[in-house]
């Protein structure tokens, strides 16, 4: 379990988190959300002991082991494989801890490790490294490939196919998703959901956590708030919560009114001094509630394209390709004024080559292109984030594309993308990748281009930020193009599909349920020659998995009704202290009538405080005692099976 209690964290002289309580019991799949800047990733930080709280404590059981998805790739000459291999620290401590025990020629070490490596199925491990990099999207013959021959998304690929190679208690993902396609997001869902570990993931694909959380925990205010179910539950819940916070808002100002304004008419009088001074009391000690917040600070359109010339675009017969190799073959396509293509395909099949193609940025290599004379490109691709200029501003960026523009109208549009006041002239050197991304995507909507071509617009975005970007693209009347991963962006924005598969383009007809369909059907006839081995094993493991759940629902049922009682001892003690604390609060709590009320409210919530402590103390303790028991079990019958 995690236990975050009264924690205060600031960085530098941001205030991030201020009395935060958070409880996560063991096994849950957490999606964190929070806006850009919020503090998801300094929490992560703090999590991993990176950095440390400013007051509060934070507690996770000593004996776990947390893995997560490193940064930075250094250019290594090691394999693939064998760098994804390195996730497992037990595995790389034990298999050196024999090479030194060969070494020095002692058996009974020897013996040990080998023991050891048994236990934590070593010996499949390299097997198991190579479906995680199939599964991320390396071809077979890339597996023996060195790390510093891949590319930096093909590099934090690596990184995360290393962080699921751990046989961690805890897995922490920050944006997992990004430099990953539709299909290889889709394989992910499949694995963590499998993972029997607790995992918290912080994601802007709202899809893909709806897909692979089971909880969520929103970072507002500088507080922590979990949600008991996945992103759309939050969504509905939250904005019932919202709608209760307003009221309950409105009517504490409403007694704050009434509080002040009997003190100011009542202080400087001396009959009314005792009870003026008892309402001041009553004021300081009011814990005050917010006002709800629902606004984002992104507000954009497209405006309605200057020229909308039919077709936009005409490929014929057209190859296409980079450094003289062909991709795709055969091309053709007509692109009319207001087509709203969906661009599908596996990792590598062409379909930037073919976004590159139409944008203008690589040649054909055979057949024709034309264009239509009053064409106007808006071409996103996340290397433009690296040709912002880092010693100019945002409101700089835009003057360069229109040196004629009033800079207040520029300052009234760089507004609907947040950058706001001094915002807008600030150097871009410091941005985060979402603010830059949504510079670059503020230059694009500022040249009114009639024809979008996107490739992966919302990486580095927030969610809000994506709901905005949903929005202008729907009222977009121009053409658009778009590859992404996200797909709520791709269901709300485009109409139809293009499928790029065998160096071909064709269209798809259906949706993206349709699409997963036919990818999983498509990976099953590919594995058809092993398909009845493989069914065996896994109806094999379907009757273990089964019996290994019997078991443990058995051996751990005494447990888990002293766990399941506890809670609802625990939930009955949080009612009686909540209650003695209003109680507290409250403006006549104090009055002379409410003398005994009062000694009787307090001595109430002292007990009941100390019996929740107690109470805690105990559900810790058999939830360890749980695990223990279960993990027996898990270890005992998968020996027997072997």
């Amino acid at each position: 379990m995690i236990e975050l209690k009264n924690l205060t964290l600031q960085r530098g002289s941001k205030l991030l988190l201020e009395q935060a309580n958070l409880t996560i019991p063991p096994g849950k799949r957490i999606g964190l959300i929070g806006r850009n800047g919020s503090g998801k990733s300094s929490l992560f930080a703090l999590i991993k002991g990176e950095i440390a709280q400013d007051s509060g404590d934070i507690v996770l059981p000593p004996h776990w082991k947390t893995a997560s998805v490193a940064q930075e790739t250094p250019a290594l000459d090691t394999s693939a494989l064998d760098y994804v291999l390195q996730g497992d620290k037990e595995l790389q401590a034990f298999q050196t801890a024999l090479k030194e025990a060969e070494a020095q020629n002692d058996g009974m070490k020897q013996a040990e490790c080998h023991a050891k490596l048994e236990e934590i199925d070593a010996y499949t491990a390299p097997a198991r490294a190579a479906k995680l990099l199939s599964g991320l999207g390396f071809a077979q013959e890339e597996h023996g490939r060195p790390v510093k021959s891949f590319s930096g998304g093909w590099r934090m690929r690596l990184n995360l196919a290393q962080a699921l190679m751990c046989r961690a208690d805890l897995l922490l993902l920050d944006e997992p998703t990004n430099h990953l396609d539709l299909e290889t997001v889709l394989w992910l869902e499949n694995h963590l959901s499998s993972l029997h570990c607790t995992q918290i993931i912080i994601s802007h694909d709202r899809d893909f956590l709806n897909a692979a959380t089971t909880q969520t925990v929103e970072l507002s205010g500088r507080k922590l708030t979990l949600y008991g179910g996945n992103y759309d539950f939050y969504q509905s819940e939250r904005a019932r919560r919202l709608a209760q916070q307003q009221a309950a808002y409105a009517k504490q100002q409403a007694h704050i009114k009434h509080l002040q304004s009997f003190i100011d008419r009542f202080k400087a009088k001396a009959t009314k001094a005792v009870q003026a001074q008892s309402r001041m009391k009553a004021l300081d000690r009011l814990e005050r509630i917010a006002p709800a917040h629902l606004d984002s600070g992104f507000s954009f359109r497209f405006d309605t394209p200057e020229h909308l010339p039919n077709p936009l675009l005409k490929l014929e017969k057209a190859d296409l390709g980079y450094n003289g190799e062909t991709i795709l073959r055969g091309i053709s396509l007509s692109l009319e004024s207001g087509a709203r293509y969906g661009l599908l395909g596996v990792n590598g099949s062409g379909k930037s080559t073919f976004i590159k193609t139409l944008a203008g940025s690589l040649p054909l290599i055979a057949g024709g292109i034309v264009r239509a004379e009053k064409l106007n490109i808006g071409y996103f691709a996340q290397h433009q984030l690296d040709t912002l200029r880092p010693d100019q501003s945002p409101l700089w960026h835009i003057q360069t594309l229109s040196p004629e523009a009033k800079e207040q109208d520029i300052r009234n549009f760089l507004g609907g993308f947040n950058f706001t006041g001094d915002a807008a002239l600030q150097n871009t050197a410091p941005f985060s990748g979402g603010e830059k991304a949504r510079l670059a995507l503020a230059m694009l909507v500022w040249q009114k281009p009639n024809l979008l071509l996107l490739d992966e617009p919302t990486n580095h975005l927030d969610l809000d930020m994506r709901h905005a970007l949903t929005l202008a693209l729907q009222s977009f009347q121009g053409a658009l193009i778009t590859v992404s991963h996200d797909r709520s962006l791709l269901e709300a924005t485009t109409d139809s599909f293009l499928l790029i598969e065998e160096g071909r383009l064709k269209t798809f007809d259906g949706d993206l349920e349709d699409y997963r369909r036919y990818r999983l059907a498509r990976e099953n006839a590919a594995a058809s020659p092993a398909a009845s081995a493989q069914n065996q094993n896994r109806k094999d493991s379907k009757r273990l998995e089964a019996q290994i759940r019997q078991e443990k629902a058995k051996r751990g049922k005494p447990l888990q009704q002293k766990i399941d009682q506890a809670e609802k001892e625990i939930a009955a003690l949080s009612e009686i202290q909540t209650a003695c604390e209003a109680f507290l609060v409250q403006e006549n709590a104090y009055n002379e009538e409410n003398k005994g009320k009062l000694q009787q409210t307090l001595s109430q919530l002292a007990q009941t405080k100390v019996k929740l402590g107690q109470m805690e103390e105990n559900w810790l303790a058999w939830q360890e005692e749980l695990e223990s028991i279960l993990l027996a079990v898990e270890e005992e019958l998968r020996g027997i099976s072997e």
